[in-house]
């Protein structure tokens, strides 16, 4: 009736009305319009720290006390053998010495004295488990939610679920080291089959911020602004031509963010206004430190500024894939990400935004305690070892526990698929419900039938 009312002006009215409200269906096809959540929220955004490679469990958050006793010997049970012939059966201790720490009296290595330093802050779970023993496999279980790759990563699935609260920037934001990638490249964020408005965009802490941003030739003042101006009046031409086509409309919103974007990333790559305790605090004046520290730094920064999903990568190419050397290589990445993701919760508590930010900080897999060739150990599916801070997850808790040896999860075990419905419910979003037509299914990124996926309330407040 209202489309056949009054011009249909009454329709146009009803959509913005429901796009206000984030009830309009086709209006999650695009744009990233905030949106209301399933339920009543505990956070509004995320920040991943991802550790690309395979972080030791048991040389940093699973103290084995057993695996020490009886290093040298045999593993005492069956164990899952991988494509590598150097694995050697022979229980590796690990070189660094645990410690109590806290109120909560959480075990952690000394080799990440910072983090020790803010345990009761931390949520950290010891029984993790994945489906895949090789990186992009694992990497693709533990960001999609599937051991194959082409499908949207949590990020994509966060935005399309609740848009951004800043329109000048992306919804999904990737902050990886200038040097390079790390395994997968950018399929680690990629939006898959979902609306390409919600893949993870990069930005760079050297060089132009964002690809493609910057033109590869001078221009006088106005010419740019001349230049928008003709092209809007050939798409408004375009668009009276063909009412129906939602490709033009996608592309001109996408170069409409761009051209915002252009403007709203000085202000956030701009750390003058940062004081030198700040500064001090990330490590941001010392080598080892100061690249990490800087990403999370901008992080906070992006938080601050309301977008929805920010990750953060360590150096390339896979920083804690230690089959070999395994102590001073660990000692060197621990020294480069410990203070910096110290820093980044502890100014967060502080700016009082650690409540209603989300802070994960995990691999896509764990190690082996057995030797693999000299002082190394190899991937391992069944279990490792995440941490989460804020958000609404509670601090000072261990939760599940390994065998005797850290081989794998035995005590309330936890899927990648349960750390996603976990995160997706403390956003206000109901896993079973988020979904997106696609192939003739209804598409989820935890899918609950096959995966068993359960919210961790136990966890969360």
């Amino acid at each position: 009736m209202l489309a056949t009312s009054g011009l249909g002006f009454g329709s146009l009215a009803l959509a913005g009305l429901l796009q206000e409200n984030g009830l309009l269906a086709a209006n999650r096809s695009s744009g990233l319009q905030p949106r209301n959540s399933h339920d009543r929220p505990k956070a509004r955004a995320v920040i991943q720290l991802f550790q690309n490679g395979g972080p030791s469990q048991m040389d940093m958050f699973d103290p084995k006390p057993e695996l020490t006793r009886q290093a040298g010997k045999e593993l005492p049970m069956e164990w899952e053998r991988t494509s590598s012939s150097s694995n050697r059966n022979v229980l590796m201790a690990t070189p660094f010495k645990f410690q109590k720490h806290g109120q909560s009296g959480m075990e952690f290595s000394e080799v990440i004295p910072h983090l020790s330093s803010i345990v009761d802050e931390l949520c950290l779970i010891r029984s993790m488990y994945t489906e895949h023993n090789n990186h992009p496999f694992g990497i693709n279980m533990f960001q999609t939610g599937k051991v194959l790759g082409g499908f949207p990563a949590m990020g994509s699935w966060v935005c399309y679920a609740l848009g951004s609260e800043n329109q000048n920037l992306p919804g999904y934001i990737v902050l990886r080291d200038p040097q390079g990638y790390n395994t997968s490249g950018k399929m680690v964020w990629s939006s898959g089959w979902l609306p390409a408005v919600y893949q993870g965009t990069e930005l760079s802490t050297s060089g132009s911020p964002f690809p493609n941003m910057t033109p590869t030739r001078s221009r006088p003042a106005q010419a740019q602004q001349r230049h928008l101006s003709l092209l809007n009046e050939f798409n408004h031409q375009h668009r009276e031509q063909h009412p129906h086509n939602t490709e033009l409309e996608a592309r001109i919103e996408n170069f409409e963010l761009a051209a915002r974007m252009q403007l709203a990333t000085n202000s956030i790559l701009d750390i003058s206004d940062e004081t030198s305790e700040t500064r001090d605090l990330y490590g941001l004046d010392e080598p080892l430190t100061a690249g990490y520290g800087l990403r999370c730094l901008l992080a906070r920064r992006l938080v601050e500024s309301g977008v929805r999903f920010i990750q953060v990568h360590p150096p390339p190419f896979q920083p804690w894939d230690h089959h070999g050397d395994l102590e001073q290589r660990m000692r060197k990445i621990c020294s480069t990400v410990d203070r910096p993701s110290m820093a980044l919760i502890v100014d967060l508590l502080r700016r009082g935004l650690l409540d209603e930010v989300l802070v994960i900080w995990a691999g896509e897999f764990g190690r082996l305690p057995i030797t693999q060739g000299e002082a190394g150990r190899d991937h391992n599916r069944r279990a490792f070892s995440i941490f989460t801070a804020g958000g609404g997850f509670k601090g000072g808790q261990v939760h599940g526990a390994t065998d005797d040896f850290g081989y794998a999860s035995v005590d309330n075990r936890v899927s990648c698929a349960d750390l996603h419905a976990t995160l997706l419910h403390q956003l206000g979003i109901d896993h079973t419900q988020l979904s997106y037509h696609h192939g003739g299914r209804d598409e989820r990124l935890t899918d609950p039938e096959v995966t068993g996926a359960r919210v961790l309330h136990e966890l969360v407040s």
